[in-house]
């Protein structure tokens, strides 16, 4: 609970589009609920926030929010509500959201080390790693991120890979109350874009890579607008340590200007850099080793994730973890216990064939998902994948392409079809198919076609199922409907067993 006045503290004189309300008693009102969600309003107590959204604009709803109550209003614009409706007109309504929220939750990022990762692939991988580790060593730790909010046992859902900034300073109080001290945030291009972490700043950040994703429809307009919104978190947000994967050429433009950078690569001299990196096949798990170096000291890890670019995610966590505190050795034991769900997850199914779940959903991710398992002499690699349905025409032929060039059998099915028919989206992939090239079924669901995979499968395959990754459900006709790979693949195999 917080009054108007404390809450609007918060908000500079700059962001403001009309002078504050005045009166004493309307100052003085308590504020229980601030929300940009019409659902999630209780009445007088509470606050909504007008934001725009890509489909709907909140401002349109702020009619509704008054008739279950509310009579605090923050919009970019002149609201038409009744006259004891108190409106807060500001010039950004999303950066007024963000800041509202860090004050009305005590501004919980404050009393944490909050580590800011981005880059377009690598974050989930990177961030996992930070709080797997800290956690190993005795340190409390949070995650934020793809894979949902994770810390102290707890475990919630997200909808974006970066939560809406109410409900991430709302997460960011739990952790306060709940005694984590390290907090590993994902935050997305479109994070910094629709303002989800305006206003915060982090003594950590972590660039780990860049190229095209998220590019067009209601996403960003450009790469350049794209690569803007990366770079922005340590021109802006920065205020410590950025760690910076040296082998892409984005790097030094990234960092660029920050007040202290570590280094870390495979390639060149660095502050903290890897050598005899070493590929393993053990059964059916996959895996790296290497040695760590930062100065005079070494370590051996042993990464229970396949190729040469989990190398890099792991550089940038060993990076935090000295930063904390930690040793190498520390650090190496507490990464050779990793499992990350949905990247390059080992589902156990059949013996002597490795089955993997990734969430490679575009051509850029599913090449380098291919090409490393390729690394592994696989008996064949089958990939089964499809391509989200209603928004991702660009992406269909690039995945066909890789798939063709790459796999030595291909099972095309539905991902997320949405409102759109799950052969549309087939086609469009399978276009890019050639007559010289991969070999592909076409089965739009995709139960059966896990089913098929399993059938398919010899001693010594290697199975990708990418696109889906740490989801457990398909997105059908609006619908999140419940769907999970690994029971499902267990089913198939236990039906298969008994079969023969």
């Amino acid at each position: 609970m917080i009054t108007l006045s404390a809450l609007l503290a918060a908000l500079p004189a700059e962001l403001l589009a009309a002078p504050l309300p005045s009166d004493a008693a309307v100052l003085a009102r308590t504020v229980e609920v601030l929300s940009p969600d019409t659902r999630k309003l209780t009445g007088a107590d509470s606050m909504f926030v007008c934001i725009k959204g890509a489909v709907f604009d909140g401002h349109t709803y702020a009619l509704q929010a008054y008739t279950v109550g509310c009579r605090i209003f923050v919009a970019e614009r002149v609201l038409d509500l009744p006259e004891d409706a108190t409106v807060i007109r500001v010039r950004d309504s999303r950066a007024a959201l963000a800041l509202l929220s860090a004050a009305f939750y005590g501004y919980p990022a404050r009393e944490l080390t909050v580590i800011g990762i981005t880059g377009t692939k690598g974050k989930t991988t990177t961030a996992l790693l930070i709080h797997h580790m800290l956690e190993q060593n005795g340190i409390p730790a949070g995650y934020i991120g793809s894979n949902g909010v994770q810390f102290c046992g707890h475990f919630y859902p997200t909808v974006n890979t970066t939560p809406e900034s109410c409900e991430l300073h709302a997460y960011l109080r739990r952790m306060v109350d709940a005694g984590v001290k390290y907090v590993a945030l994902e935050v997305s291009s479109q994070a910094i874009y629709l303002r989800r972490v305006y206003g915060m700043t982090f003594p950590i950040t972590i660039f780990t890579n860049l190229s095209p994703d998220h590019i067009g429809g209601v996403e960003h307009p450009t790469f350049d607008h794209y690569r803007a919104c990366k770079r922005a978190l340590f021109t802006d947000y920065a205020t410590g340590c950025a760690i910076a994967n040296l082998d892409d050429p984005a790097a030094e433009d990234m960092v660029a200007g920050c007040p202290r950078v570590v280094g870390i690569s495979v390639e060149k001299d660095a502050a903290i850099s890897a050598r005899d990196i070493a590929l393993f096949r053990r059964g059916s798990r996959l895996g790296v080793e290497f040695v760590c170096r930062h100065g005079r000291d070494e370590a051996a890890f042993s990464l229970p994730l396949p190729g040469e670019f989990n190398v890099h995610n792991a550089l940038s966590a060993i990076a935090v973890g000295l930063e904390a505190g930690l040793t190498l050795p520390q650090i190496a034991d507490a990464m050779a216990g990793i499992a990350i769900k949905g990247r390059f997850e080992a589902v156990d199914v059949l013996p002597d064939v490795t089955f993997l779940i990734d969430y490679a959903h575009n051509g850029v991710s599913l090449r380098a998902a291919l090409e490393t398992l390729r690394c592994y002499d696989p008996a064949r690699l089958i990939c089964l994948f499809g391509s989200v349905g209603g928004r991702t025409q660009l992406r269909r032929p690039e995945l066909g392409a890789v798939a063709n060039e790459l796999c030595d059998l291909a099972i095309l099915t539905a991902d997320n079809p949405d409102f759109e028919a799950p052969e549309s989206v087939i086609a469009d992939i399978a276009a890019a198919f050639t007559p010289d090239g991969c070999p592909y079924l076409v089965i739009p669901d995709r139960t059966d076609a896990i089913r098929a995979a399993v059938r398919e499968a010899r001693p010594g395959d290697i199975v990708l199922l990418a696109g889906k990754g740490h989801e457990d459900y398909q997105l059908i006709r609006g619908k999140k409907v419940p769907f999970d790979e690994r029971a499902i693949l267990h089913a198939c195999a236990s039906h298969l067993r008994t079969r023969l």
